[in-house]
């Protein structure tokens, strides 16, 4: 048995399902969200509405991604429908029936080690790109979330190379940890330059700024960025904050990503 019944995936596909669409999103950043969360684009993979790809895909992925998919989508509708949420409408009421569900299914996946397939699978140059054009559409149009985005980004790149290397991931491993180990894994220094030299020295200072700033966005995330339910009198921050923190993710990442890729290109 899943971690979800049908019955509860059906209460929560109804909470999102808004007559074909679902929730607020628009084609384009349903499509970015749900490659996001399972690697599949479904309006683009069925050809049908928003309401209708997501049933499809409901209906015939495994029981592990379409958890994740409802889950994602259920703080999703947290963040973004704090209003709907206390007021008395039909949703509303559909809401307070999920939230004891996603509760238990959380508890349950937090116990759980990492769906490492998964994760490799998602993760590439392409998948890189994407994440990047999401994150910078949603500085403007939603800042905490393309906080919660970017450190989001930075855990899937480490624990992706990790696994790559053969590295075994502890789940307690904090971004900060997950950023130690990549840093330590890669050959950072080119190998003609001594790590005494001075340019290494400052290659490394460099990079321990940035692993600096990814503990900061961590902090930042778990203050404002996404996957926490909001109240009305909410305030996120501002577009200016989460040009900060893209950016510097996007930058840690490239680094990473890019050498990780030279080494194994080294090794074959």
């Amino acid at each position: 048995m899943g971690l979800l019944t049908n019955v509860e995936k059906g209460a929560l596909v109804k909470l999102f399902n808004r007559g074909g669409y679902v929730l607020n999103f628009s084609t384009p950043d349903f499509d970015a969200f749900t490659l996001d969360s399972v690697g599949e684009a479904l309006c683009e993979k069925y050809g049908m509405s928003k309401g209708r790809s997501l049933n499809a895909y409901i209906n015939e992925a495994r029981d592990s991604e379409t958890t994740k998919l409802l889950i994602d989508l259920f703080e999703y509708y947290e963040f973004a429908f704090s209003k709907e949420i206390e007021s008395n409408s039909e949703y509303a009421s559909i809401y307070r029936r999920c939230k004891p569900v996603v509760e238990r299914v959380r508890t349950l996946l937090s116990n759980s080690t990492l769906p490492i397939e998964t994760l490799k699978d998602k993760f590439s140059n392409e998948y890189i790109s994407s994440q990047i054009d999401l994150m910078v559409r949603m500085q403007s149009e939603n800042p905490t979330e393309a906080i919660g985005k970017s450190k989001e980004l930075i855990e899937s790149c480490c624990k992706t190379i990790l696994e790559n290397n053969k590295v075994t991931l502890d789940n307690k491993w904090d971004i900060t940890r997950l950023v130690d180990e990549t840093v330590k894994l890669l050959k950072i220094t080119p190998r003609d330059i001594p790590d005494s030299a001075p340019e290494a020295i400052a290659i490394k200072g460099l990079l321990q700024n940035l692993k600096v700033i990814s503990q900061n966005i961590a902090t930042i995330r778990n203050a404002y960025g996404s996957g926490h339910g909001k109240s009305a009198s909410y305030k996120g921050l501002e577009e200016r904050h989460a040009k900060l923190a893209v950016g510097s993710s996007i930058t840690l990442v490239n680094f990473l990503w890019d050498s990780h890729e030279k080494q194994f290109c080294n090794i074959i």
